[in-house]
């Protein structure tokens, strides 16, 4: 079962959302200061914060939208915010917002990718307390660079508590770099130099006595200077020495990956070990590493690749002492990142989420082990979100992301995962189709995704964007699969949003493209989901949308819809959604009299004795509207118009209220114009329409009633002594049954 989320994680994540209405925006103009300085306080005074609480507060705005100096303002009053640690991870900073962390008395600072200001700046903004006192730094993916552009650490030494610096990603090197910190930081126990310029550790034997943790991830340190150091690092718990790419091989006469391994001595504290990447590793050196290291407790051979006795190459991860259960030495207290099992990608996708190269392999391979599944896997989905936020530009990632997300949604999968995944997933779907518009295969995962009951009703999401970039399929693809994932797509979300919007998606362009797509169906003669698709969404388009209306008609919809009526006379279906948008038509006052033609009618007046409701019932719509003009407008024979309404009034006394509801509507506007007409037969159709959708769905049309003024409408038509008995009745059926459903007081 999903589960949901917690009351705390649903109240920080409507504050963070909601920071311009409970915050009140001050202006100060400081002395020498260009510029203005804008803060952030809580309207209310009663606002606080302890420290958790603020904390998981200041991360839940940095990650939900981007923190500015503004935002970090709100952050600047340790009595009602009180900070140990903080997350501004991404933010966009100057020296004068960081100002706000100065009076925190910090313990952790991950300052990861801030930009507009380097290291130097974001260490000098540190209260006296702090750079005395804390534990902790991640300065990864920032800059170390002035202004002049020289690479300054200096202001690193002042930090003489920390136990734990991330500088990867940076300028950091050996000059001025790890050989000033090892010697200026006597307590450091855990060091990321990942992606960063040190060629050589030789400097970190000075602390071999503390050295818990090296993080070194690409770094270009040869393995042959690499194993002599880490040989002697006896008291590491966690290493990782993991490649991108696969390394450069050292000679056969110089120490490498085997070496480590192979020695009884070395790493005898290590509970970590990554060396996902690494080449050339034999399998018998690592069964005899892993076999002699009982305490190591996860082992990264992610995209490794060994050699058998043969020495011949294979992927080392699937070895059958870590696959095995069966196997004498298998471990099952053993975490190994690979691609040879699911558990070994899911691990490795959960640790190895900023390696565009590493979850691109390792999706594509678990594309392959989600095809065919039986029973959700929630979990999956939650592992694979993060990845594809992490990389939206990344083609193969969103390529193999999007098909992995279809696998675990589709069909009733995607009913046990939880509705705000589910709107993350669409939010980056989304942002796949934005970023790589002309990759069909992309595009066909998205709308195979897009292409769900659960997705399209429940889940919360942009409608018109979507809307508009599966329309634009419709143009750039000429695939009938993707064109019946477009138009079924497009006829569900178009009847929910808003009108304003349905008239800016119902342009002359996208109305063509639908109209070609029935006219081909008609010149085939050919009834299937495509064209009924194609139908609804024509349907919903024009609901409502005069402008779209007129469009449909310029462009020789209704020539099109009546030769569908001709051509398809026995399916109640097509009928019905023909029908349905020519009901909108009938709606316009300015375009009622392009209907009043003698090949229309015949198949309106046809229709209405249909033993289908719902076909009946539309035809029974438009000709209430068109009797409703009056005499003076009807442009056909009159007696044809005394037909029309006796038969009007005997086909709606027939009707049985069907099981289910047949129609949705937006407003009760259209129908209030017929409630004023002198015609009982008019009258009688709108409020049958009304009785029929209240009584069906109560909780959505018996307020909207009420809001619209119906109510005091239809109160009024009651109490006429000249209303037919008929209308009369059905009239008080709808003011009971809004009555019974009024909230109780």
């Amino acid at each position: 079962m999903a589960t949901a989320d917690s009351l705390q994680k649903i109240c920080l994540s409507y504050i963070a959302d909601n920071l311009h209405k409970l915050c009140n925006e001050t202006k100060h103009i400081n002395e020498g200061d260009a510029y203005p300085e804008f803060k952030l306080t809580f309207k209310s005074p009663e606002a606080k914060f302890y420290s958790d609480l603020a904390e998981q507060l200041l991360q839940t705005v940095s990650k939900r939208c981007q923190l500015n100096d503004k935002l970090l303002s709100l952050f600047g009053d340790p009595c009602v915010m009180c900070l140990r640690r903080a997350y501004i991870k991404n933010a966009l900073l100057t020296t004068r917002g960081l100002k706000a962390l100065s009076c925190h008395q910090l313990l952790e600072l991950d300052a990861s990718a801030v930009r507009r200001v380097n290291v130097n700046d974001i260490i000098g903004a540190l209260g006296e307390w702090t750079r005395r006192n804390i534990k902790s730094l991640n300065v990864s993916e920032c800059t170390f660079l002035d202004k002049s552009k020289f690479c300054i650490v200096i202001s690193l030494r002042q930090l003489r508590s920390l136990r734990h610096l991330n500088v990867s990603y940076t300028e950091f090197s050996n000059q001025l770099g790890l050989e000033y910190l090892a010697e200026g930081l006597p307590l450091l126990e855990s060091l990321d130099i990942s992606g960063t310029l040190v060629y050589s550790i030789q400097p970190l034997l000075r602390r071999k006595h503390q050295l818990k943790s090296l993080i070194m991830f690409q770094t270009r340190v040869p393995e042959k200077d690499l194993i002599p150091v880490l040989l002697e690092l006896k008291e590491l718990r966690i290493l990782d020495i993991s490649q991108d790419a696969h390394p450069m091989l050292d000679s056969p006469q110089t120490a490498n990956m085997n070496a480590l391994l192979e020695k009884q001595e070395s790493l005898p504290n290590i509970i970590s070990l990554d060396i996902s990447g690494r080449d050339n590793l034999k399998e018998t050196a690592l069964h005899f590493f892993v076999k002699n290291h009982p305490s190591l407790m996860y082992l990264g051979l992610t995209l490794t690749q060994g050699t058998d006795r043969n020495k011949q190459p294979k992927d080392i991860c699937g070895e059958d002492f870590l696959v095995d259960e069966g196997h004498e030495d298998y471990r099952s207290d053993l975490k190994v990142s690979g691609h040879a099992t699911e558990s070994q990608v899911l691990e490795a996708l959960r640790r190895y989420g900023s390696r565009a190269h590493y979850v691109h392999k390792l999706l594509c391979t678990l594309f392959t082990m989600t095809q065919g599944l039986d029973q959700a896997r929630p979990d999956i989905v939650k592992v694979i979100l993060p990845e594809m936020r992490a990389h939206p530009h990344h083609l193969g990632v969103q390529m193999a992301a999007s098909a992995c997300l279809y696998n675990l949604t589709k069909h009733s999968l995607g009913d046990e995962v939880h509705v705000s995944d589910l709107s993350m997933m669409v939010q980056l779907t989304l942002k796949a189709m934005e970023s790589f518009p002309s990759q069909q295969q992309l595009q066909k995962n998205a709308l195979l995704t897009l292409c769900s009951d659960r997705i399209l009703q429940d889940v919360n999401f942009d409608r018109y964007r979507a809307s508009k970039m599966v329309m634009d399929c419709l143009f750039i693809f000429d695939d009938p699969s993707m064109t019946r994932m477009s138009v079924a797509i497009c006829s569900i979300l178009a009847a929910k949003i808003s009108t304003e919007q349905t008239t800016m998606l119902g342009t002359k362009r996208n109305m063509q493209k639908l109209l070609s797509i029935v006219k081909q169906k008609a010149d085939t003669q050919v009834v299937d989901i495509t064209l009924k698709f194609t139908l609804s969404a024509l349907w919903n388009l024009t609901d409502e949308s005069p402008s779209t209306c007129a469009i449909f008609l310029n462009e020789g919809g209704l020539d099109l819809f009546i030769q569908i009526l001709s051509l398809f006379p026995d399916e109640p279906p097509l009928q019905t959604k023909v029908l349905g948008l020519i009901n909108n038509i009938a709606e316009v006052k300015e375009l009622r009299d392009t209907l009043l033609r003698p090949d229309f009618t015949y198949h309106c007046r046809k229709l209405l004795d249909n033993e289908q409701i719902e076909v009946s019932y539309f035809a029974a719509g438009i000709i209430a509207h068109l009797l409703n003009d009056g005499p003076q407008t009807w442009k056909l024979p009159h007696e044809l118009r005394r037909e029309f309404q006796d038969a009007l009034h005997k086909s709606i006394l027939n009707w049985k209220n069907p099981a289910g509801e047949m129609v949705a509507y937006r407003s009760f506007s259209p129908f209030f114009p017929l409630l004023d007409s002198t015609i009982a037969e008019v009258q009688l159709w709108s409020v049958w329409a009304m009785q029929h959708v209240c009584t069906k769905n109560p909780s959505r049309y018996c307020p909207m009633l009420v809001n619209e003024g119906g109510v005091d409408i239809l109160t009024s038509l009651v109490s006429s002594h000249e209303l037919h008995p008929d209308v009369y009745s059905v009239t008080k059926t709808v003011l009971d049954v809004v009555a019974q459903n009024r909230p109780m007081s």
